[in-house]
């Protein structure tokens, strides 16, 4: 898996098309989003394999889960904010916490991801996987561990930097032609028009 700060990384970058149509509420919980899924990992305290449906990379990574706890959160931002655009959030929510699995989709190491669990528990990998697979617990630390984050750094962060940058510049220029579009003309209100 990529470091909880790649799969936070990603979640901000998938925000960027959104513009302001996305509180600092929805944003926080589209990181949140994004970092849960590796939550599974309490599962090997509890005696859960990792190949099995509840065990790391499984249920808590698939699209299903992500379209749940996409709905749950949109539910929650909806009691603090009513007024919010309830499909386009939960669209961003579902993304960002879709992403985590997709970035676990791309690690070379693990069993792969079960994006259609509980309905199927094949892990999938995508065909190319450059970024590494960051070490569980105290490991992180580690000569490795620093290793993995410049590896991100290259696979991860620098990507969202260049997808939310170019969806920024995209929005701006949208946003400039519609500002700057000439006026509609009408005829005048009374009368007819003058004649040359």
């Amino acid at each position: 898996m990529p470091t909880i700060l790649s799969h936070a990384a990603a979640a901000i970058a998938i925000s960027a098309p959104f513009g302001h149509g996305l509180s600092w509420r929805a944003r926080v919980l589209g990181v949140i989003g994004a970092m849960a899924p590796d939550a599974d990992v309490i599962g090997f305290r509890f005696g859960v394999h990792y190949g099995d449906v509840l065990g790391h990379r499984g249920l808590s990574h698939s699209l299903l889960v992500a379209a749940g706890l996409a709905a749950l959160f949109m539910f929650r931002l909806r009691l603090a904010e009513p007024q919010a655009n309830r499909w386009r959030v939960w669209l961003f929510l579902f993304l960002a916490t879709a992403s985590h699995g997709v970035l676990d989709a791309f690690t070379d190491g693990g069993l792969g991801v079960a994006f259609f669990a509980p309905f199927n528990n094949t892990r999938h990998f995508f065909p190319v996987t450059p970024i590494a697979v960051s070490p569980i617990g105290a490991g992180f630390f580690s000569e490795r561990g620093l290793r993995v984050v410049c590896n991100e750094m290259l696979w991860v962060w620098l990507p969202c930097l260049m997808f939310a940058s170019v969806a920024i510049l995209l929005r701006r220029v949208m946003f400039s032609r519609v500002k700057h579009a000439a006026p509609v003309t009408s005829a005048p209100r009374y009368g007819r028009e003058p004649s040359v």
